[in-house]
This record gives C-alpha cells, sequence and structure tokens, in this order.
C-alpha cells in the first residue's frame, strides 16, 4: 500500500518533475552550446632512447633500457620547468604565450616500463595546440644536450597542424543526457522531500488512521463559480413562487 501510495504521489506531481528535468536538460544544452569555451588537444611523442658503443657498434641492453626509463621521471619535471618553457617563449613569440600559460596548458605521461613520452596541449584552437606542443618537443630535444649532458631523446611523433580535431570538451548530447538525469532524481527527491514535510490531511482516510474514529460526514470544497450560481438562484426566486398549502375554511 505504502508503494502504491508513492507512486500515486509521483503521478500526482508529474508536472514538476518533468519541468525541472526539463528545465536541467535544456539548460545544460544552452551551457554547452552558447557559453562553453572549446577546448582542444594536440600531442607529439619523445623516445629515450640511448645506447652503448661497444666497438663501434650501437648496442641496447636490458641495463640501458631501464636507466632510459629511470631518467623519464626526470624529464617530465624539466619539460615543465621554467628553462624549456621560457626558451619556447622567446624562440616562439607568434605562439602569443608565456612561460607561466605554457606550464598550465602541457601535461606529460608515459606509459608503465615505456621509454615513450606523450606531451599533450591544450588550447582554444588545434592549430594553436598543435604548434605549441610542437615546439614544445623541438626546444626539448634541443636542449636536454645542455642540461643532462647526454643526447638520448628523439621525436618519434609530432602533432599534425592540418589534422580535423574536435573539441575535448563540446559533448553536448551526453551533457544534456546526464543533467537531465540528474533533474529527474533532484525532482522526485525533492517531491518525496514536500510530502514528508506537509502535515495537512489530505483524505478522509488519513484522518480515520490518524485520529482512529470514522468519518460521520465531509464537508465539500466549493468554488466561486459554485456560489455564484447558488445567488443566482436564490435571487432570481420571488415570494409567493414557492408552492403553500392551503387551509380549509
Amino acid at each position: 500500500m505504502e508503494l502504491k501510495g508513492y507512486f500515486r504521489l509521483l503521478q500526482k506531481k508529474l508536472w514538476l518533475i518533468v519541468a525541472i528535468a526539463l528545465i536541467a536538460g535544456v539548460g545544460a544544452g544552452v551551457k554547452s552550446i552558447f557559453f562553453t569555451q572549446p577546448i582542444y588537444e594536440a600531442s607529439s611523442k619523445l623516445i629515450v632512447n640511448q645506447t652503448s658503443n661497444v666497438q663501434g657498434q650501437a648496442m641496447m641492453d636490458f641495463s640501458m633500457i631501464q636507466t632510459n626509463i629511470k631518467l623519464i621521471n626526470s624529464y617530465r619535471e624539466i619539460i615543465k620547468s621554467s628553462a624549456i618553457m621560457d626558451k619556447v617563449a622567446t624562440t616562439y613569440p607568434d605562439l602569443g604565450l608565456t612561460s607561466a600559460q605554457l606550464m598550465n596548458s602541457t601535461s606529460v605521461s608515459t606509459a608503465s616500463e615505456s621509454q615513450v613520452m606523450s606531451i599533450t596541449v591544450q588550447g582554444t584552437t588545434y592549430e594553436k595546440a598543435a604548434k605549441t606542443v610542437n615546439a614544445i618537443s623541438n626546444v626539448f630535444q634541443s636542449q636536454i644536450p645542455l642540461i643532462m649532458k647526454i643526447d638520448n631523446v628523439a621525436i618519434l611523433s609530432e602533432a599534425k597542424v592540418d589534422s580535423n580535431a574536435s573539441p575535448i570538451n563540446m559533448k553536448t548530447t551526453l551533457s544534456i543526457i546526464v543533467s537531465l538525469f540528474a533533474g529527474l532524481v533532484l525532482a522526485i527527491a525533492l517531491v518525496f522531500l514536500m510530502d514528508y514535510l506537509d502535515d495537512t490531511f489530505k483524505s478522509e482516510t488519513e484522518l480515520e488512521k490518524e485520529l482512529g474514529l470514522p468519518v460521520l460526514t465531509v464537508i465539500s470544497k466549493m468554488k466561486k463559480d459554485d456560489l455564484k450560481n447558488t445567488k443566482n438562484y436564490v435571487s432570481q426566486q420571488k415570494v409567493g413562487d414557492g408552492k403553500y398549502v392551503a387551509a380549509n375554511q
């Protein structure tokens, strides 16, 4: 019975639930389309491939690979340091970015036990993001021999400037669906909260259950139109229109 009561409550407040869900969905769509600045992402890959030279032949061994992998942790910090970003800002003034802006928009990642590093840059246009990440890669490759006294970094792949990329933050459909679901959950919770805080009796059954006494009579709620009709009916009656019983003389 309580479950049926919950369903009746939701059915009664269905208009409120639908309204809140639609407002949330439409609001998310409007924000995503008109008030969200698109952010693009471009990446380049570097490989750390130090080799050892034995009898004039370049060789790779397991210990050297492990050394390269451990160096990557240091390289990740060096890439985002002022030593590299200041050089990028001065070498590529056409980017229009300061050293601090370059640091904030750049991230460096690597897979576990891998000699490959990925440099990722975010920007308001894909072309600018691609040019920026390529500039950082080139500057880092040229500066690492001066900083670490070892030339073991090579550019594996650069970002393609003319690539047709999509913004990473403009997922309008997903945003609308999530907002609709969140609005629906919020609306249902609000309906239950309003019902919990409402102490009024809404039916004779609730009153009987609370007092433990049977209901003898019910006073119906009258509308203003019903009251006007009653007044008009009374005013139209004239004296003598009613039926009377004549007494026998």
